[in-house]
């Protein structure tokens, strides 16, 4: 049976009245940001009139392979990159390599049925709103579409145009209907599986914590997805994509070519100090372990349903080796959480400072190349863990009384 540990009731989030300004003004800061990009021409659209080569343009161009009968060819680094030269009228340093399962031209085909511009804003907006409702829907109120909109991550995903919006709300609607519709959440985490590499923690959550309609909805949806895509984009696509999953992880764990700082995670950390490639994966693996165990004993315990939807949101970031800035949008998913449970429960000394220093090292990022994501990440989970720890200490207490 499911664990019945119950979400928080739902009542609208209030915050301290510093707290709730200082997100009003990195909301703000924000859409500054992104105004003053676009009329400098470093968004979007450049000085010279033609699109700037951003991670966009190769969803945009696996759409087009497809609208051509061959989308085969997003797997072939030569071809993938003609396409997008194509795409934006100009050649660029470096591509954007396709490593996507075949499941995700279901939403590249779309897109690419637009000019390329017109697609990336409405692929922005549109994530944005499912990740702004998602939020919505943990805080229960206004502050959760403020702290969406205030969340420094946001302006990394937006600008590049990549998905780190959708996976947030994939995972934070998750959360929000794990209880009330276990149907639903199960679908949504099927749906994350365009990004395999998040779903390798959650489903063993869900199974220690019993929730198996959750599980078999996923899988459904999994599988429906696959047979989908396999049936409308050939079964030939799955190889491609196993062998682009080849060639990215020797390019940016082995060679380096992404640039190491841009890897949010202790991999990342481990090779930009200097660290080899075995030791980085050996500090990866024992951290993801380390995780996965500490995940299963909250959500068997009796914590409160805020604390585990927060673990384990941080969770899955602290898990992957590949891991980029953009992908950090899930952290404010599990802040949200962890404030729902401040709210509930009260705060604790230090919280709302560390809190605050997070928020600091995801905005500064783009002026410091050291993976501040994964730092902050950490410093969420820090905060989480300790409120674990706290109540696994009261609940003892009171069985031995």
């Amino acid at each position: 049976m499911p664990s019945r540990t119950i979400a928080a009731p739902p009542a609208p989030a209030e915050l301290a009245k510093p707290v709730e300004l200082t997100l009003f003004g990195l909301c703000v800061a924000n859409a500054v940001y992104l105004a003053v990009a676009l009329a400098q021409g470093v968004w979007l659209v450049g000085s010279d009139g033609l699109p700037i080569a951003t991670d966009f343009v190769n969803v945009w161009a696996g759409g087009r392979h497809v609208w051509e009968g061959h989308p085969g060819l997003a797997y072939d680094p030569a071809a993938h990159k003609a396409a997008q030269v194509e795409a934006i009228g100009h050649d660029f340093d470096g591509s954007y390599p396709w490593v996507y399962p075949p499941t995700f031209f279901l939403a590249a085909v779309l897109l690419a049925a637009l000019p390329i511009t017109a697609a990336h804003l409405l692929w922005v907006a549109t994530t944005f709103t499912a990740f702004a409702a998602a939020m919505r829907g943990i805080m229960h109120g206004r502050l959760g579409l403020v702290f969406a909109c205030a969340f420094p991550g946001i302006v990394a995903n937006a600008t590049v145009g990549q998905n780190g919006f959708l996976t947030a709300a994939l995972i934070g609607g998750m959360l929000v209907f794990l209880n009330s519709r276990p149907v639903l959440a199960g679908v949504l985490l099927g749906l994350l599986t365009y990004k395999p590499h998040f779903g390798v923690l959650i489903p063993l959550v869900l199974v220690v914590s019993g929730h198996w309609r959750v599980l078999v909805a996923a899988a459904a949806t999994t599988l429906v997805l696959a047979l989908g895509a396999s049936f409308a984009f050939g079964f030939d696509t799955w190889e491609g994509f196993v062998h682009a999953l080849r060639h990215a992880s020797q390019a940016t764990l082995s060679d380096g070519r992404a640039d190491f700082a841009k890897l949010q995670s202790l991999f990342g950390l481990v090779r930009i100090m200097g660290g080899g490639e075995t030791l980085a994966f050996v500090l990866q693996w024992t951290l993801a372990g380390a995780t996965a165990v500490a995940l299963c004993l909250l959500w068997k315990s009796r914590a409160p349903f805020n604390l585990k939807a927060a673990g384990l949101a941080v969770g899955v970031l602290l898990v992957p080796p590949y891991l980029f800035m953009y992908d950090g949008v899930t952290l404010a998913v599990a802040m949200a959480f962890l404030f729902r449970e401040m709210q509930t429960s009260g705060a604790r000394p230090g919280e709302h400072v560390a809190l605050a220093c997070a928020l600091v090292l995801v905005l500064i990022f783009p002026l410091v190349k050291l993976p501040l994501g994964f730092i902050a990440t950490v410093i969420v989970a820090a905060l989480i863990a300790r409120r674990a720890l706290t109540a696994r200490a009261v609940q003892g207490a009171m069985l031995h009384r």
